[in-house]
Formats: structure tokens, C-alpha cells, sequence
């Protein structure tokens, strides 16, 4: 990176001008054939590389940054208030329908009003978040929300992040036009969005519950929350697309619907390439009908079809009313649902002891799939739909996604049915489940020898940012644990060679690479050790925080409550938990074992060699994926120059070090307590 800051520099300012262009260009043409066209020529390394040296030239040269450099798809300026904008045209929304006999009577309507000269669009119905945006000169001018349907909210360094989204246009296009389309968020970004999130809030310490209600719910909400965050970084790292349906302006090329947007898709638009051009009712029906099914296997959500009339010069005769066009009308699908029969109930034991009841289904076809289970969610759900085992139900996709009983045909109940008794004994190991004040969830409070909980605790501790035991995985360790070999972390430290080649797959090689890896994890340090211990509450940053603090885990072990809340951001909630884990007997039997097997309990003092003091007295939050460093390395960096890392903002923070997918309630914290916000680069500025 250094020889590519000198060599930034070596650059006469012309010649730093042009590469900015040539790499701008560039980075135009393969971003469209990816995003767009779906055919990429060159890889993602090759892109990010690309990318990374036109950063550093625009950080070099900053009078040569354009507003629609391609630097901006990964964040630009925070927003810190969104200006609301009056649409010249009302941002309109459909009528809708549920039935052929209301297509029927639109089709009718029209051709009373036009006569048969005319043809329909039919569209698929993308289930997202309507924007539009103005181009100027073939450049984005500005991007707004649908909002009221009169006004909405500017958004523009938001959707500038959203790479199927053009920031200039190629071609012969109007000077000046507005387009209109849908933000969505595939179902790929939308799993990998929430599998983050849930590991992430797990490694922290809560329950599945509270997880659950911090997960999106659908993809629909997760694109249109994401449009009015305040940091385009994060909105960014939210894999959102957008596909374009309609245009406006006073010059447009053709004048119909359809020949308009395959028009716009040589301008470097992303269109569907499911629109189609009916010519009767009968070719609107039969694409209807097609998309009814064929919708399940798209990589995104859709909720009905749009049928519209082709002609401007139709559409104008036609009109408006007060809340629609008269020439347009949406067909919506009803959420697909089936009936089945609910054969079982039976109970599921997380990791952290929370007991979740499944409905256990005869087979029925739902969505393109075959759903056997639903989740019935607790106790109170049970008792307040009366759901019973034999019960003939009605089962749904939430979101087309999550599938779950919505009622109950009690008419088909057996008589000799009787309400259905919640379950009291864990179904793992027997334990008398409980349930705290407050809480609709069920816990088993065996954390230490019921199978599924004592098996989350040793996935925890191998994991990358724990022990780092890269050659063991879950399965490995369900099979261990199963095979009786372990029945907890510490007894990791006691396998045997022979006793892993005798699993069933395992084979020299792979046997030994097991005992190394577990070897090599007596070098991790004690502040990893420390989190790898799975103390509710104690993240990577806290786990950092107690082992500088205390320096060994007998100083930890013997502290009190008042010691505990001297450390720098440990609060009674966290304070309490490790006093909870150190008074069991069992966890202090697990670190003597630990101590016995050779981990490291206590700091190194020899690692902890100050680089400078420039930091000194200065607090962080980091925040974020960085180009750079890792976070790690950053945390690090901050450390060794004399600085404190902190794992939250509060008013004690000096700078909050954002990278791209920062925290939002992070941000706003911050920007609520005037904490000052800075780049990767600028904390470079900062040490060098």
C-alpha cells in the first residue's frame, strides 16, 4: 500500500487527472456488465483493486473527485437530514385486484374509453421500495422516495451506493428525465444480512428470543429501512438492487411504455427481462398464471403482476383518478396457503437454553417447497390459537419465507381432542424447564450437561475469533460429544490421535490435522481465552477490557462487584453475568482443567510494547469493514500508540472510527454526543 502511495504521489497533476478518469471509466464499464448485464470479465479482486487505486488517487488528489465517481458506491457524505422534494409528477399508487372478474371489468373500462386500439405490459410486481430519480445531462442529478405519493424524501447518496443503479448514461438520451423503479433486496443478501446479525448478537450473549426480534423480518422492510439510513457506507454493504419501470419526461425517445424501457436499457438501465407485451386479456392471463409458480424460483420477492396500457397517447386519454392511473392496475397474489394436518407437537432446545415448540406437519406442498415444520413460537401462541396435536391447520409462508400456522379448522377437531399441555421437562435431558418473569420463552436451566447447550458452548470456543481450532467444525464436535469422547471444552485437551481416527470419516491426515489444531490453540492469548469461555455478555471488546484490567483469571475470579464496575464500560448487567459464572463450581473446575491443559490465563506483558504515545488519553470506537486493516489490526494500532478501544459510544468517546457496514445506532449515538467521526485514512493521518 506504501509503494502505492508513492507512486500516487510521483504523478504530475495531469497525469494523476487522467488515471482518475481512465480507472472512473473502467470501473463504469464493469460494474454495468456486472450488476446489469451479468456477465462480468473481470474478478472481484481485479475490480476491488482497481477500485482501491482510484481511492487513493482521489485521496491524493481531491480536485479531480467527481460527483459520480464509482468510489461513492461504497459511502459517501453522512446524511445527516433527509430534504423533502415535491414530485413534478404524483408518485401514484395501483389499484388493486385479487380476481379475474376486476381485469375483466378494467379491460372492459378501457375499451369502452379508447376502443380496442391498443396493447398491454404486463410486469412482475417487486416487492420493495418505489424511488425515482432525475438525470441530468445523462448523469443522476437526484433520487427520491415515493413517500405520500406528493412529496417525498432525497435520498440520492444512498441509491448512489446501489450498483445496478447507473450514476452516468451511454447513449442518445434526453437532457433532461425522470425514471421511476423499485428497490428491492434479494433473498441472498437478505440471509446473509440476517446470519451476520444472528451471530453477532449470539456471540454477545442473547437469547434466541431477543435475537428473533432483531432479525429483519422480510426483505420488503429490510430495502426500505435501509434507504433512509444516514450512512451510505452502511446502506452499501446491504447488497440492495433496483429494477426501473417506468420513464418521464418531455423527449422521450418512443412513445410507448414498453419500446421506452428496452430504450432506457441500452442507456445502461437494469430492466426486467420478464416484461412482456400482450396483445388480449387472454396472453395478460396466461402470463399471470405462469408467474403464479414460476415466482418461487426467483432470487427475489415478488407479490402479484402489473398490467399497464402500452400507448402514451392511450394513457392520456384515460387519465387519472385522485389515488391511481385508470390505465394501470396491480394483480396481487393471495399469500399462498395450504391445509395439513398437524401430527406432533415436539420442542427444540437452543443453545442458550430457550425451548421453541414445532409444529411437526403431514407433507403439504407450500411456495415451491414441501414444508414439513412450522414454528409455533410459545407457549402463549399455543394457548391463545388452541392449537391441538391432530388438528386439521392452515399453514403459510411469512414473507414467502418463514412458514407458520395461521389458523385453525376446529370444525374438523376430533371430539375427543383435548388442549394441548406445554411441555415442562426439557426434551434433551429431563431438566424442569422454567420461565422467567416477563418472558414468553421457556428455558432448560441445565446449561452444563443438557447435549445441545453444553455443544453450543464448545462450538463457541473453537471458533475463529476464540480458540481459532480451524481443523474442528460443529459436526466434529456434535460426533465427539456424541461418541462420548468430550463433555466440554476442556476435554478438547485430553483427545487422543487413535481416539479421532476411530470416527467414522476420519482418516490419517485429517486426524492429525484435528490434534494440531488443538495443539497450536495453547498459544491464543488470554483476553481470546477469556471470551472463548462463553460468559453471557462478554464479547471480543469486554473479554479485551476485563484481561488488561485484572492482567490473570485468578484476579478475575476473586473480583467483586464494585471491582468489576471499575473497569472502563462494564455495567451491572455485564458485571453480574461474570459473577454468575465464576460462583458455579463446574466453571471453575473447566479453567482448572484449562489451566492443567496449558492455556494462557494471564497477559503477556512482553506483546504489550507502546509503538507511541500520539493516542494517549484518547478513547475509539471502531466500527465497520475497513480497505485497509483489519478490525483487529486497528484495535490494535490504537493500543500500541497509547489509545483506549471502546466497545460502545457514550460521552467519554473521543473519535469513532467508521468503516463501511458501521452500526447505524452507533452513528446516530454518535452524532447525538458530537463525538467526532473518522476515516480509515484519517486515523492513518493520526499515527503517522
Amino acid at each position: 500500500m506504501t509503494n502505492g502511495k508513492e507512486q500516487n504521489k510521483a504523478l504530475s497533476p495531469e497525469s494523476a487527472k487522467a488515471r482518475i478518469a481512465a480507472l472512473a471509466k473502467m470501473l463504469n464499464e464493469h460494474n454495468y456488465k456486472y450488476y446489469v448485464l451479468d456477465a462480468p470479465q473481470i474478478s472481484d479482486y481485479e475490480f476491488d483493486m482497481l477500485l482501491e487505486e482510484l481511492m487513493l488517487l482521489e485521496h491524493a488528489y481531491p480536485e479531480y473527485k467527481t460527483d459520480d465517481s464509482p468510489t461513492l458506491r461504497v459511502g459517501g457524505a453522512i446524511t445527516q437530514k433527509f430534504e423533502a422534494i415535491q414530485h413534478e409528477t404524483p408518485f401514484l399508487s395501483l389499484s388493486n385486484s385479487y380476481s379475474r372478474e376486476d381485469l375483466v371489468e378494467f379491460d372492459q373500462r378501457i375499451r369502452k374509453a379508447v376502443g380496442d386500439d391498443f396493447s398491454y405490459v404486463c410486469e412482475l410486481k417487486f416487492d420493495g421500495a418505489a424511488i425515482g430519480a432525475k438525470y441530468l445531462n445523462g448523469k443522476l442529478s437526484m433520487a427520491f422516495t415515493r413517500g405520500d405519493g406528493a412529496q417525498g424524501d432525497i435520498i440520492t447518496n444512498n441509491i448512489k451506493t446501489i450498483r445496478s443503479i447507473p450514476l452516468n448514461l451511454n447513449g442518445n438520451f434526453p437532457a433532461n428525465f425522470e425514471i421511476r423503479g423499485e428497490v428491492f433486496m434479494p433473498f441472498k443478501s437478505f440471509e446473509r444480512i440476517n446470519k451476520t446479525r444472528e451471530e453477532e448478537l449470539l456471540e454477545s450473549g442473547y437469547n434466541e428470543e431477543e435475537i428473533a426480534e432483531r432479525l429483519f423480518k422480510n426483505p420488503r422492510n429490510a430495502a426500505s429501512g435501509s434507504l433512509k439510513m444516514q450512512d451510505p457506507a452502511e446502506v452499501s454493504a446491504r447488497g440492495l438492487d433496483c429494477f426501473f419501470y417506468a420513464l418521464m419526461g418531455n423527449d422521450l425517445p418512443a412513445q410507448s411504455h414498453y419500446e421506452n424501457l428496452q430504450i432506457a436499457k441500452l442507456w445502461g438501465f437494469k430492466i426486467s427481462e420478464h416484461i412482456q407485451q400482450s396483445k388480449s386479456l387472454n396472453e395478460v392471463f396466461a402470463y399471470i398464471d405462469h408467474w403464479e409458480q414460476a415466482r418461487y424460483k426467483l432470487p427475489f420477492d415478488i407479490d402479484g403482476i402489473v398490467i399497464k396500457v402500452n400507448e402514451y397517447e392511450r394513457q392520456r386519454q384515460l387519465g387519472f383518478t385522485a389515488k391511481s392511473p385508470r390505465w394501470a392496475i396491480a394483480f396481487k397474489y393471495k399469500a399462498q396457503s395450504a391445509i395439513t394436518v398437524l401430527q406432533k407437537i415436539t420442542y427444540q432446545v437452543g443453545r442458550t437454553g430457550a425451548i421453541t415448540p414445532v409444529a411437526n406437519l403431514k407433507p403439504v406442498s407450500l411456495a415451491g417447497t414441501t414444508v414439513k415444520r412450522a414454528s409455533l413460537y410459545n407457549a402463549d401462541f399455543i394457548e391463545k390459537m388452541d392449537i391441538r396435536e391432530g388438528d386439521t391447520v392452515f399453514v403459510e409462508k411469512g414473507g414467502e419465507i418463514i412458514p407458520k400456522v395461521t389458523a385453525v379448522d376446529t370444525s374438523k377437531r376430533d371430539l375427543f381432542s383435548v388442549p394441548h399441555q406445554y411441555a415442562s421437562q426439557c426434551p434433551e435431558c429431563g431438566s424442569e424447564l422454567i420461565r422467567k418473569q416477563g418472558e414468553a420463552l421457556h428455558y432448560c436451566p441445565n446449561e452444563d450437561a443438557c447435549p445441545p447447550q453444553v455443544i453450543g458452548k464448545i462450538v463457541h470456543f473453537i471458533t475463529r475469533k476464540a480458540m481459532n481450532i480451524d481443523s474442528l467444525g460443529e459436526k466434529t464436535i456434535e460426533l465427539l460429544y456424541r461418541e462420548g469422547l468430550i463433555n466440554n471444552y476442556a476435554d478438547l485437551f485430553e483427545l487422543k490421535f487413535e481416539q479421532v481416527l476411530n470416527l467414522e470419516g476420519f482418516k490419517q491426515l485429517s486426524s492429525s490435522n484435528v490434534i494440531k489444531g488443538i495443539e497450536a490453540s495453547r498459544e491464543i492469548p488470554f483476553e481470546r481465552v477469556l471470551y472463548a469461555l462463553g460468559i453471557r455478555y462478554v464479547g471480543e471488546t469486554v473479554a479485551k477490557k476485563l484481561a488488561k484490567h485484572f492482567e490473570n483469571i485468578d484476579n478475575l475470579t476473586l473480583a467483586n462487584r464494585e471491582a468489576l464496575l471499575e473497569v472502563a464500560e462494564i455495567g451491572e448487567v455485564i458485571a453480574d453475568s461474570v459473577l454468575d459464572f465464576f460462583s458455579r463450581e463446574h466453571n471453575r473446575q473447566m479453567i482448572d482443567a484449562l489451566k492443567n491443559a496449558g492455556l494462557k490465563f494471564s497477559i503477556d506483558r512482553s506483546k504489550n510494547k507502546m509503538a507511541s504515545d500520539k493516542l494517549k488519553d484518547k478513547s475509539f470506537v471502531v466500527s465497520g469493514v475497513f480497505s485497509l486493516f483489519s478490525r483487529d489490526e486497528l484495535k490494535n494500532l490504537i493500543e500500541v500508540h497509547g489509545g483506549k478501544v471502546l466497545s460502545g459510544v457514550s460521552a467519554k468517546t473521543d473519535f469513532l472510527l467508521a468503516g463501511e457496514k458501521m452500526g447505524p445506532e452507533k452513528l446516530k449515538k454518535a452524532e447525538k454526543l458530537n463525538v467526532k467521526i473518522i476515516s480509515e485514512s484519517d486515523f492513518q493521518q493520526m499515527i503517522n
